[in-house]
């Protein structure tokens, strides 16, 4: 590894790697990762911080990051700042996660995942201090629905002092709090054991 650099666009820091072949690629920096570490990837890589490896060869027990949910789609899970899943038990080819919303869910073996948690874990300790750096990250200011007219928005007018004391909703009339917007039947349900909320999830 060559340096663990900062990057605007997300929570987690970057770790720029050094092929044996010379070409030079980016990857989520994980927790306690040290500059001129060798990392691999394979099935035959020792399960330590940094190493990719399908998830039928990690111990049970470890900290994983940056999990596929699909063989050879890259990862897609537990990919920002202080993250890590727990890899609980594996059977009939499907390994069980506890991920950091407390959701435990099911993921084929095949799929890779990288050891360790991400760095970066003081990220939610950061104090943006002023709108400019805000704009620096690439967010934009945002109007307030109760401070709007009422013809640009459901929850204008009433000077600023009320919001009509209907539900919150977006520009269209939309719900937009305490209204669910997962579909009910999906087919990734069957891989969800327990929900964030701890309640288990309906199966069709």
């Amino acid at each position: 590894m060559l340096a663990i650099e900062y990057d605007p666009i997300r929570t987690a820091n970057i770790a720029l790697l050094k092929y044996s072949d010379g070409e030079k690629r980016y990857i989520i920096a994980p927790h306690q990762l040290a500059v001129g570490s060798t990392l691999m990837s394979g099935e035959k890589a020792e399960p330590e911080v940094g190493n990719a490896l399908p998830l039928s060869k990690i111990p049970l027990g470890m900290l994983v990051h940056n999990i596929e949910l699909l063989p050879g789609k890259g990862g897609q899970m537990v990919r920002a700042a202080g993250a890590g899943a727990v890899l609980m038990s594996r059977d009939e080819g499907l390994a069980q996660l506890k991920l950091p919303s407390g959701e435990i869910r099911k993921v084929l073996e095949r799929c890779y995942a990288t050891i360790g948690e991400v760095g970066n874990q003081d990220h939610e300790k950061i104090v943006i201090g002023k709108a400019g750096r805000s704009r620096h990250m690439g967010r934009k200011p945002l109007t307030r629905a109760v401070a709007k007219n009422p013809v640009d928005h459901p929850m204008g007018g009433g000077e600023g002092k009320t919001s009509g004391g209907g539900h919150p909703v977006t520009p269209w009339g939309v719900i937009t709090r305490g209204f669910k917007t997962r579909k009910k039947y999906k087919h990734s349900n069957r891989l969800i054991v327990l929900r964030r909320d701890g309640k288990p999830l309906k199966k069709r």
